[in-house]
């Protein structure tokens, strides 16, 4: 009898997962840290809407996710349309009945230093890493506030903490990402909603495919663990904050860099 009890608790502990059934939206999830957070949801037993720019790739990380055993759908979004962001946050609605969790990773690079910038070049950037932060976030509150629960997770870079040459547009934004997650938490803190930011350092993704191996290599080597992190690290932050282990947690920026700022 007690060898049987044992043998069930053990069983329903090794079924139970952190993110159960917490439906989760997530920006530029067709690759990167955004895929890799996809993954990691999905393992977790988290409801995961990949949201990204192309289709035959969110349909790759849909497939992905649900060999991981989750239950998961695909969304074509652009961050910086707001009728298409409120039109996939009406869907997740209409087809789950809430939302659990966002998080806010679809961003972009275009480097200049400040004398040679386009002003092309600085509205990509700011389109796309601060508005489209704000449209996804505004989008999602009112449901998150009518439930009295919710996270939201901004992704925000060290750059945008200690600005980096060639950046001022990434740095600006990311800058901004985390006014946003301060003044968010004061507002939705008390309605139940927390909202957190992460700050990666140099992560091996295919954004850093144009960077030459000599330059790689400098990054890693300014690194106190002399390598470049992987996007599964993030997503493992991502999954903490998002479950209810960091219920006290509000209004952090937590850096996942591997020591590099230090």
């Amino acid at each position: 009898m007690i060898e049987r009890l044992f043998f069930g608790l053990l069983s329903q502990k090794v079924t139970m997962t952190r993110l159960n059934n917490k439906v989760s939206i997530i920006t530029g999830a067709a690759q990167g840290i955004g895929l890799a957070t996809a993954l990691k949801f999905a393992a977790e037993g988290a409801v995961v809407v990949v949201c990204d720019l192309r289709q035959t790739a969110i349909d790759d990380a849909v497939k992905q996710c649900q060999a991981l055993g989750a239950q998961a759908i695909g969304c074509l979004m652009d961050v910086t349309n707001r009728a298409m962001v409120d039109a996939v946050v009406a869907q997740v609605k209409v087809q789950f009945g809430r939302i659990d969790v966002l998080i806010n990773n679809a961003g972009i690079t275009k480097d200049a230093r400040l004398q040679k910038m386009t002003l092309a070049q600085f509205d990509q950037v700011i389109d796309v890493n601060l508005r489209g932060v704000f449209h996804c976030a505004q989008a999602v509150s009112d449901t998150m506030v009518t439930q009295g629960s919710g996270v939201i997770l901004n992704a925000s870079s060290v750059v945008g903490i200690y600005g980096n040459f060639g950046q001022t547009n990434y740095a600006a934004s990311k800058f901004g990402v985390i006014g946003f997650t301060k003044t968010w938490s004061r507002e939705l803190g008390p309605k139940g909603v927390r909202v957190n930011a992460v700050a990666p350092g140099f992560v091996s993704t295919p954004i850093l495919d144009t960077i030459p191996e000599n330059v790689l290599q400098e990054m890693k080597a300014r690194v106190p663990l002399k390598r470049l992190g992987k996007p599964e690290e993030i997503a493992n932050v991502y999954a903490f904050l998002a479950s209810d282990e960091a219920s006290y947690i509000n209004g952090a920026v937590i850096e996942v860099s591997g020591g590099m700022t230090v």
